[in-house]
Order: structure tokens, then C-alpha cells, then sequence
């Protein structure tokens, strides 16, 4: 790879160990940490094709990162730039899972006392929910539970809190879930999603 650099792009040697290695190192890191971060997000959602594609790309990325500086093993800023680039790396992954937010979650609300104007909008904006009586310990209460699509987790709690600003409620992952009550919105796998989003921004 070195004498690669040297003959087409007309750099020395001294410069390729101690500039462009540590860079394409680093990168590599980023790449193959952010994957292994959104493929760890696809395992927990049961998603296993993807996450067995992602994890293809992942170790080989990793692989060819880490021949590199065994390869040049002397060069002590590799050791840098792979430190570097794993920790940047986690830091992208988690803004790609963020923006994917792929998956179901649970959400458990406990309400003193229930609105029905609450019960209304949840159903006009195609939210499903069930509702239980229990008793806590200042009273009767009721415990709404809903599944709702990860991306739409935010209009979800803001209706909740809109209706009962002081409701105490938990989140929580769902690995499965079958015969919900979903909103009808037309499905497009992530990579689509990520292209609509930059397509957008442009």
C-alpha cells in the first residue's frame, strides 16, 4: 500500500507512515465501529440479515485497520489514530441510530386520572393503546400501555404530557410485536431513509 501512495500521488515515504497511514487508519475505525454499533441496534430489534450483512463489513474493515499497524508497527501515531478513531466512531454510530430509530418500544404511563381528551388524539393519530385499573400507593390509578414506532416515540410522549404535564411513565424496548395498531405509513428500509434525509437537506 505504501509504494502505492508513493508512485501515484508523489509522496515520501516519511510522509505516508506518519500522515496519510494514521488517517486511513482513523477512518477505518470510525467506519467499522459506527457499523457495529447500528448492527448491534438491528441484533436487538431481530433484525438478523442485516445485522449479519453489517457484521461482514464490520470485521473486514477491522481486519485490514488493524494489518495496518502491524504492518508498521513502530509508528506510534497509528496507535492514536486507531484510539481516536474508535472512540469517534461511537460517538457517529450513535447519531446514525439515533436518526434510523428502527424498532418498537413500550410505553408504560401511570395516570392518577385519565383524560378522554388524551384517549382522543392518541387514536386520531393512529396510536394504539390498552388501558389497566390498578391501585398504587395513593390511590386508584390507571396504567396505559402503548407500542409505539421508535421515530414517533416523541410525538407520543409529547401528547401524553400535553394532557397530564406532572404523568409518570417508563420506555422500554420491544424485540417483537404482532397484531398492534400501527399507523398506516409506507415502510422504506434505512439506507432509503438516510438518502431521503440528505436528499432533503440539499
Amino acid at each position: 500500500m505504501e509504494s502505492f501512495f508513493i508512485e501515484h500521488f508523489g509522496i515520501t515515504s516519511e510522509q505516508f507512515r506518519w500522515f496519510v497511514l494514521p488517517a486511513m487508519i482513523f477512518l477505518a475505525r470510525v467506519s467499522d465501529v459506527s457499523i457495529a454499533t447500528v448492527r448491534i441496534m438491528f441484533v436487538m430489534n431481530g433484525k438478523r440479515g442485516t445485522a449479519t450483512f453489517l457484521g461482514f463489513f464490520e470485521s473486514l474493515i477491522w481486519l485490514l485497520a488493524i494489518g495496518q499497524i502491524f504492518q508498521y508497527i513502530d509508528n506510534p501515531i497509528s496507535y492514536v489514530a486507531y484510539a481516536g478513531g474508535y472512540a469517534t466512531g461511537t460517538f457517529v454510530g450513535m447519531l446514525i441510530e439515533g436518526k434510523l430509530a428502527v424498532g418498537k418500544l413500550i410505553v408504560r404511563a401511570i395516570l392518577p386520572e385519565l383524560s378522554a381528551e388524551l384517549l382522543a388524539a392518541l387514536s386520531s393519530e393512529g396510536f394504539g393503546y390498552t388501558l389497566v385499573d390498578a391501585r398504587g400507593s395513593r390511590g386508584n390509578v390507571k396504567i396505559l400501555f402503548s407500542v409505539v414506532e421508535r421515530k414517533r416515540l416523541p410525538r407520543f410522549i409529547n401528547r401524553l404530557c400535553h394532557y397530564h404535564p406532572k404523568a409518570f411513565y417508563t420506555v422500554e424496548q420491544v424485540r417483537a410485536a404482532q397484531e398492534g395498531i400501527f399507523p398506516t405509513t409506507a415502510s422504506h428500509s434505512p439506507v432509503v431513509s438516510i438518502l431521503r434525509g440528505l436528499t432533503k437537506r440539499k
